[in-house]
């Protein structure tokens, strides 16, 4: 389990990049893009999607054979909480809530069930740091 904002961040970690997209215009494009060009593994998972940056997308977590260190969520909050619930039963015990996708109850959600998470900070501007 992840216990600082600089193990989140480690090179080596796996990251699930939940929201990519091919839309240049969305942040699951820029958030996907973003960390693949600072040298992040990065695994774009979105349910209408095949391929994103040339990279394999999932359509969900549980599709993911690979260990994921940290679950990146760039989606409305009320899509947040089943996710969270993938990722709870795949034993993924990182979160990074981008601004706008979390909400008190999946804050909650990540206490009761010892996932460790990040909100209210955008991961672009940690990793410019």
């Amino acid at each position: 389990m992840i216990t600082n904002l600089g193990e989140f961040l480690e090179k080596n970690s796996t990251f699930a990049v939940i929201g990519a997209s091919n839309n240049q215009e969305k942040y699951g494009y820029k958030v996907a893009k973003d960390l693949k060009d600072k040298g992040f593994h990065i695994i774009p998972v979105n349910s209408k999607e095949n391929e994103i940056l040339g990279l394999k997308v999932f359509h969900k977590i549980s599709d993911i054979k690979e260990k994921v260190d940290v679950a990146i969520f760039i989606i409305p909050p009320e899509s947040g909480l089943e996710v969270l619930k993938e990722i709870k039963k795949k034993e993924i015990k990182n979160a990074w809530f981008q601004p706008g996708s979390e909400s008190q109850e999946i804050i909650d959600y990540c206490k009761e069930n010892d996932i460790v998470c990040i909100y209210r900070l955008c991961i672009m501007e940690a990793t410019s740091k």
